[in-house]
């Protein structure tokens, strides 16, 4: 009898976790934010991303050491084109299936990453049997016509075989994954060309030659982009200096959402593709950078091109305060939600300001196949956030969704920095000097809040009703989130709360405070 009762609990536990459950959706408010939706709810993506060749089975269990180590609840990993489709329609998914038995195993969700036609700009990850017929399947050609290692979006033929590889793995997943253990598929992996602005053959020549497409031919679009409308103007006519550029943008977008929309004529689950990014403060032509792909001078020509992706995302290897923050600013748009989904460990230390504008954050190369003696201490730095963060990640996505959150970063000058809470401003000093001070606010109510702090000094002084008043905290508890509320540690007053405000050094506390004026 025990052992029929035993075997009846796994079968029902089996069928629960197997039942369907709302595919997941980027989404807009009634405020204009733009949220993350799984299981019918707002979700925050507080991730890492794996190194390019982790997809195998004997360097998984270092990877999910790495992901437990972080204290990350969502997993970014490649699946390969090479792998899953050996032989022209023969199509193997054994390496999905690893991944997602073992990300339910380990409670966590994916995002997988479509390495195919564009890895960092090449075809390094198309199957072998595309790779031997280098005429079939041409690389771009150089403006002096020399070979670029990078494939022509001017393909069709690879086009199609993209798509409908892609569409056979879309319906894979929803066949085998009707719980949503994938949350997103990032299509292609930082598109675009290195070394020319665009394909130079005779055949993108022509089409070069041609009239700009009419979707592109807008007020607005002219507008943002500078160009100068002409009726049946080429793009050289239209677009002056920047039209290569914009050229091959819109034809990497093209391809893109080719392959993005028989994926999701199969299966609606978030689609977006990443860009390997240009300095957005010095505007520099596109021959300094990977061009086209969705830089932040291009997202209007890939929202409007590849309307099948759900947003376009940056990865954030670019460092300086301001740099970073207009690379957030630029991409948190009206017509694009933000998401960091790739980073550089430099760039931890935006992990608010990206949950703060966006959905999601990820640093990449979270294992570590090379042995890099750092890889430890780097993992166990934001482990210090996610740690805290991860109990309550719905609540911060729904948060953010209503703007009740709010963050600051230290920046090169350390200079003090401020936030409007109301009848509140808070003030954030950065006294070590660290490099790497952050500190988040979550409004709870009018003289409420959730502060998370590293290496910087919290205090406040009144504004608006508040002005020129005098005030105390009524208390401040420091704790963490335990069954969907604050758990207090300790009460912290005295010295932990006199003397300028509470503090944390290099570590992340949260704390709940409550403050009353006078």
């Amino acid at each position: 009898m025990k052992t029929l009762l035993t075997s009846l609990f796994l079968a029902c536990s089996l069928s629960l976790s197997a039942q369907s459950t709302p595919v997941p959706t980027v989404s807009q408010g009634l405020n204009g934010r733009w949220s993350l939706q799984v299981d019918g709810k707002p979700y925050l993506v507080l991730g890492g991303q794996a190194h390019n060749s982790s997809t195998w089975a004997k360097t998984m269990p270092q990877l999910w050491d790495a992901v437990h180590s972080m204290s990350a609840n969502t997993l970014e990993i490649p699946i390969y084109w090479e792998m899953i489709e050996p032989q022209k329609g023969q199509f193997d998914y054994s390496s999905i299936q690893m991944l997602l038995d073992q990300a339910r195993q380990h409670n966590t969700r994916l995002i997988l990453l479509w390495f195919a036609t564009w890895k960092n700009g090449s075809n390094h990850y198309m199957p072998e049997w595309m790779k031997r017929e280098s005429k079939r399947f041409p690389n771009v050609t150089g403006k002096n016509g020399n070979p670029i290692d990078s494939p022509s979006p001017h393909t069709e033929e690879a086009m199609k075989l993209d798509a409908a590889a892609f569409a056979k793995v879309m319906g894979y997943l929803k066949e085998k994954d009707p719980q949503h253990t994938v949350i997103m598929v990032q299509v292609e992996n930082e598109p675009g060309s290195w070394d020319t602005v665009r394909d130079y053959s005779p055949k993108a020549e022509k089409i070069f030659s041609g009239p700009v497409p009419k979707e592109l031919m807008t007020d607005a679009l002219l507008q943002e982009l500078g160009g100068i409308k002409k009726q049946n103007g080429s793009w050289k006519d239209v677009f002056g200096a920047r039209a290569d550029e914009y050229f091959h943008a819109w034809h990497v977008a093209k391809y893109i959402d080719y392959v993005a929309a028989a994926g999701k004529d199969v299966n609606p689950l978030p689609l977006y593709t990443n860009a390997a990014l240009r300095n957005p403060l010095t505007n520099p032509m596109a021959n300094e950078y990977e061009s086209g792909g969705p830089t932040d001078n291009v997202i209007c020509i890939y929202r409007t091109a590849a309307p099948h992706l759900d947003f376009v995302a940056p990865d954030i290897y670019l460092t300086g305060h301001e740099t970073v923050t207009k690379i957030l600013d630029l991409y948190a748009r009206p017509d694009n939600a933000l998401m960091v989904p790739e980073a550089g460990y430099a760039n931890v230390k935006y992990l608010y300001k990206a949950i703060e504008q966006g959905m999601g954050f990820a640093p990449f190369g979270i294992d570590n196949p090379d042995g890099n003696p750092n890889q430890e201490n780097r993992n166990a730095e934001i482990a210090k956030d996610y740690s805290l963060l991860v109990p309550l990640a719905d609540d911060l996505a729904r948060w953010a969704q209503e703007g009740r959150i709010h963050a600051v970063v230290e920046s090169e000058s350390h200079d003090n920095q401020t936030i409007d809470l109301g009848d509140w401003e808070a003030i954030i000093k950065f006294e070590a000097k660290s490099g790497n001070g952050r500190a988040m606010t979550v409004s709870l109510g009018k003289d409420e809040l959730l502060l998370f702090i590293n290496d910087c000094r919290f205090n406040v002084q009144g504004k608006g009703k508040n002005a020129g008043k005098a005030w105390q905290y009524l208390k401040v508890e420091e704790g963490d989130y335990k069954n969907g509320s604050f758990h207090a540690d300790r009460v912290l007053n005295g010295d932990e709360t006199d003397w300028g405000g509470p503090k944390a050094s290099n570590v992340t506390k949260m704390l709940h405070i409550t403050l009353v004026p006078r």
